[in-house]
């Protein structure tokens, strides 16, 4: 009975040291609250996520590959569970491809881009209702519509790019 009651001490030291770090924790978060109504932090803002100014439609292009790739052995297999992991990784690549559309087309392109590409805002429209076309389907053709449309915002990434 004697080892049982030095484990029991035991437990009860571990669970007292818990109870006092608790306590601590509890007490720096009321102290950060306080420091933070004294001087609140500095809100930064940027004109995208991070400003890193690196951008380039390659990143939608390789997506974009992925997906035709993607449809390409969907349809030459026949494994059920083979084909149910290409359309959700399929469906994955195309959100990616939509994403990285977004950024350039948010971040990347400004009003007076619309000088050099008067179109830029229906090319964006198309490209990205074109990715989520990709994820209706396992038509190939659809995929390479998409590509050819990545082919247009490459073109008009680079007749922007000074």
């Amino acid at each position: 009975m004697e080892g049982h009651g030095g484990k029991i001490l035991s437990l009860v030291a571990v669970a007292r040291s818990l109870l006092e770090d608790l306590s601590f924790m509890r007490l720096l978060t009321r102290i950060l609250r306080v420091a933070d109504g004294l001087s609140a932090p500095t809100r930064a803002y940027a004109h995208c996520d991070l400003p890193c100014g690196v951008y380039d439609p390659a990143q939608a292009r390789i997506e974009a590959q992925s997906v035709k790739a993607i449809m390409e052995r969907y349809n030459q297999n026949q494994d059920v569970d083979y084909r149910t992991r290409c359309i959700v990784i399929k469906e994955e690549r195309a959100d990616l491809v939509k994403h990285h559309l977004w950024v350039l087309w948010t971040d990347y392109f400004k009003p007076e881009h619309l000088e050099k590409v008067p179109n830029l805002h229906d090319l964006f429209w198309r490209a990205t209702k074109a990715a989520g076309d990709t994820k209706k389907t396992t038509d190939v053709a659809v995929a390479d519509k998409l590509l050819s449309l990545i082919d247009e915002v490459d073109a008009a990434f680079k007749a922007t790019k000074s």
